[in-house]
């Protein structure tokens, strides 16, 4: 991956993005949102998400586990939430006007986000860094045609606070663009929109075929060979109201800092180290 210019100004780099080492499952996980499951319960789980700009501890605890096998890549977190509250439920609905987990996953000029909410609804978008992106270039298909797919641009004029200008430039955003295979799952412990009782918080398991990656590859092995590091970023952002107004902006956490408040900076994604370890020697995670 290409490292940006003067990427320092982000308070962030390759020497201060965390490391997670995801481990082999032998078996499967069955994808159901229940992370009470042995494989889970032995998985290794990260650090606390941290914020965003400063690196503080995040004010709910949240973290991230991964394992894998020669077909999938398995993702699972746990978010504490006193008041669990999601309202949209249209796939592809605007998921980050509201409360939501967020996952990246980066290829050397491309990258892809996911956002899911409490009640189980998904956002999509396959990014292309248009320094990449030419006629008879690795991303020449249909798919990724800006003219005829409902692409939009991200940096250049639409730049704001949450999305800054990356010195790599703008890039394509292909809103239609659906991961092949993806299956997910979320589960509540508590009531959703109900501010009358104190919640626990939700789960949320992910599992993503490896076959759907081949445009993140970008030659790459795939399945990943024992030893290779992917960069990924996993996100939250929650709303905060206080007398009667909105905060802005929403606070927003991650594995790692970066610096600024802006969750598209690939260079600062965190590391996915892949072992040949398996989760079923080691004992069951202390959830520290």
């Amino acid at each position: 991956m290409k490292e940006a210019a003067g990427d320092g100004r982000y308070g962030c780099g390759a020497d201060k993005a965390a490391s997670y080492a995801c481990l082999r499952t032998p078996a499967p996980p069955a994808i159901d949102g229940d992370l009470e499951k042995e494989a889970w319960l032995r998985a290794p789980k990260s650090e606390r998400f941290v914020d965003l700009v400063t690196g503080a501890p995040a004010r709910f605890e949240t973290r991230m586990a991964g394992l894998w096998d020669d077909k999938n890549l398995y993702l699972a977190f746990w978010l504490e939430e006193p008041d669990v509250r999601a309202l949209l439920r249209e796939r592809d609905s605007f998921l980050w006007t509201e409360n939501d987990l967020e996952v990246f996953i980066a290829g050397p000029d491309c990258y892809y986000e996911l956002e899911v909410n409490a009640l189980g609804t998904i956002y999509e978008v396959f990014f292309i860094w248009q320094d990449a992106w030419r006629r008879g270039g690795f991303f020449d298909r249909p798919e990724f045609d800006p003219a005829a797919r409902r692409a939009d641009v991200l940096g250049g004029f639409q730049d704001s606070l949450r999305h800054g200008r990356h010195p790599r430039g703008k890039r394509w955003a292909f809103l239609d663009w659906d991961f092949p295979g993806l299956r997910w799952a979320v589960r509540v412990d508590g009531t959703v929109n109900d501010s009358d009782d104190t919640d626990r918080g939700w789960t949320v398991e992910l599992a993503f075929p490896w076959k759907g990656m081949t445009d993140l590859a970008q030659g790459r092995s795939l399945p990943p060979r024992p030893g290779d590091a992917w960069r990924m970023a996993f996100m939250r952002f929650e709303t905060v109201e206080t007398g009667g107004k909105r905060l802005q902006p929403d606070p927003g956490w991650a594995l790692n800092r970066h610096g600024v408040y802006d969750s598209h900076i690939p260079e600062c994604f965190s590391f996915v180290e892949f072992s040949d370890r398996t989760a079923d020697v080691f004992p069951p995670s202390s959830g520290r």
